[in-house]
């Protein structure tokens, strides 16, 4: 496949009018639009500007880049503009662009595209050929000029031959949506080396997967190892080795500075725990409330299933108990394994703690940290306590790598197998038995007294806010720390009262339905394609799956979010006013029938989802 059937005549612009980065964006999303290569706008320009907050694709010497692989592209194509004036591109060298490519690859582009992509991607490595596009007058001479060039690019496509004279390093190249910057670091890595008489063997990790994949003999033979990634690459390899890591455009703009220090040997030793890799090798620094959040979700994450199995086999234990007293085996059955002391229940704060902790210490937090929840579970600290022990055994866990990192190397072996689980059991244990399990047991039981002794108005207040949560986000923090909250009322109280549960269960089935109403009455607001993703939110929403809003509120986030939040609050609230109890924690329409009032708990869900709906549909504007 010729690149020249990505990037044709009609998709050139060699008069860009654009004098800032976002407005060169939109106009080349323009253009995309117009030729009928993306079908949704909004969702495209989402993604290439999330890959420009991840780092700026203006590579330098007046190329830019922007891409994205996502389901709102139809073809893949690029799109070739020209400024002759350049602009501000926030590009990694500070000057202007004046080239710029933007990528739209689908999100099931077929190995002949990704391929193609990557050709694109490593001509733009070489001076001359970037002159010449830039003195190109017409799109023909453009055309004319990547016909010419892409057989050369092929034919050094491949490995550096390897002259046991000459030094050899190896490499892994990578971005986060692997199709640009990739293939240009890889390129800009093996033409260096060239120049240099350096033997190089590099790795691509792209949307098509690892390719090139270094050996282990490759990898023992190497003076050192070059990590251009901004994505997590599989790196127990390198254990021993000098590895510099470093930004994948690094790999681009410094090559020679990479192969010179990885030649000197000069980047640390890199030591493997024998645990999975982490997320620190990315290449990204990470804010101190991202780790915090990204650890917290990892033990909700896990937690849901046993909450959802478990409390849907638990809700189905009531309704025989209710309606069919006589099974009385299979209600006992039911409830064993799903909730009391023998069921799936038992396990919400242990796992809940033991993958926080295993998020942040890898796998040696998980035992402790799942022992520390149980402490907290069983000595009434609840969900607060289970909190505190997952972040506590995953810092004890890393303090002790720590304190034993200058063990010599031929006891390495005894970490994972004894000094982690003994001293991290005894000093999360020991921390949570003599001095926290106490003290949350008692702020616990204060707050689940607030709780109950709530009158009705602040219950209501509470019910709209834990309501709105549930739509701000439709699955993300905000979502996850209302269900999260009611979660902690409904497992700590001791009884099957769900007065919280019912406000965010309805509050989160509003949004999938809100939509699904607006897109059967407003339809001639909304895409064939929209149309059918609102049917889908009819059994998403009736199921409880706030997710399936998610890409209404991306096309359009503030009608959506706007219409969605109104609505579920007023569902939460009416849920507290009524004082409507739902003794499940997951099931939406499935488990109505256990609710004290099921009538009302089904009219608050659907006023809710009549506002939200009606608020939506007409304040979207005409296709």
């Amino acid at each position: 496949m010729k690149i020249t059937d990505i990037l044709s005549q009609e998709t050139m612009i060699l008069s860009l009018k654009a004098t800032s980065k976002e407005s060169a964006i939109d106009e080349m999303i323009a253009k995309l639009a117009d030729e009928g290569k993306i079908n949704d706008v909004s969702l495209f320009k989402s993604e290439i500007m999330k890959r420009e907050q991840e780092s700026s694709t203006g590579i330098g010497d007046g190329i830019a880049m922007p891409h994205a692989k996502t389901k709102a592209v139809n073809t893949p194509t690029v799109v070739f503009a020209k400024s002759e004036a350049g602009l501000d591109y926030d590009s990694l060298d500070g000057q202007p662009a004046h080239l710029f490519f933007m990528i739209a690859a689908t999100d099931g582009a077929n190995q002949t595209h990704l391929e193609t992509l990557a050709a694109l991607s490593r001509l733009l490595i070489h001076p001359d050929f970037v002159a010449k596009l830039r003195n190109a007058k017409t799109t023909q001479e453009v055309v004319d000029l990547f016909d010419q060039e892409q057989g050369a690019a092929e034919a050094e496509q491949g490995v550096t031959s390897h002259n046991n004279e000459a030094p050899f390093v190896v490499a892994v190249t990578a971005c986060p949506t692997g199709i640009a910057h990739t293939y240009m670091a890889e390129d800009a890595l093996k033409n260096k080396a060239k120049e240099m008489g350096v033997d190089i063997r590099v790795e691509t990790n792209g949307s098509d997967g690892a390719k090139n994949k270094l050996t282990a003999d490759e990898i023992e033979r190497a003076s050192g190892v070059i990590v251009a990634a901004d994505k997590k690459v599989e790196m127990a390899r390198f254990d021993g080795k000098h590895v510099l890591e470093t930004p994948v455009s690094d790999g681009i703009r410094k090559p020679e500075e990479l192969i010179n220090k990885a030649i000197a040997q000069e980047a640390p030793v890199y030591h493997h725990s024998g645990e999975k890799d982490s997320d620190a090798s990315d290449g990204k620094q990470v804010s101190i409330g991202s780790r915090i959040y990204k650890d917290l979700m990892n033990g909700i994450s896990h937690m849901l299933p046993f909450v959802v199995g478990g409390g849907i086999l638990l809700a189905f234990s009531f309704l025989l108990e209710q309606y069919f007293p006589q099974a009385k085996t299979l209600t006992d059955m039911l409830g064993a394994i799903s909730g009391g002391q023998t069921g799936a229940f038992m396990f919400l704060i242990p796992i809940l703690s033991g993958f926080i902790a295993m998020s942040i210490a890898d796998r040696p937090g998980l035992m402790p940290g799942m022992v520390g929840g149980l402490l907290a579970a069983t000595s009434n600290a609840g969900f607060l306590g289970g909190l505190l022990a997952g972040f506590l055994a995953g810092y004890v866990v890393l303090g002790l790598k720590v304190l034993f990192s200058k063990m010599p190397k031929t006891l390495e072996g005894l970490k994972p197998i004894l000094i982690y689980p003994v001293l991290g059991l005894l000093i999360t244990g020991g921390l949570m038995y003599l001095i926290f399990d106490p003290i949350f047991a008692n702020i616990n039981t204060f707050l689940v007294d607030q709780l109950q002794s709530l009158g009705t108005a602040n219950a209501v207040i509470l019910g709209t806010v834990l309501g709105g949560m549930m739509a701000i986000d439709m699955g993300g923090p905000f979502n996850k720390a209302a269900y999260t909250f009611a979660i902690g009322v409904f497992t700590t109280t001791g009884n099957t009262d769900g007065a919280f549960m019912a406000a965010v269960m309805a509050g989160g089935m509003v949004p999938p339905l809100a939509i699904a109403m607006a897109t059967s009455i407003f339809k001639k607001k909304f895409t064939l394609d929209e149309r059918q993703a609102g049917l889908t939110n009819y059994v998403l929403g009736l199921s409880f799956i706030t997710e399936g809003a998610i890409p209404f509120a991306a096309a359009d986030p503030l009608r959506v979010i706007t219409s969605c939040v109104l609505g579920s609050a007023i569902a939460g609230g009416l849920t507290q006013f009524w004082h409507i109890n739902v003794p499940a924690p997951h099931g939406g329409i499935f488990v109505v029938g256990l609710a004290n009032h099921a009538i009302l708990f089904l009219l608050a869900i659907l006023i809710g989802t009549v506002i939200s709906g009606l608020l939506y549909g007409f304040w979207k504007k005409e296709i």
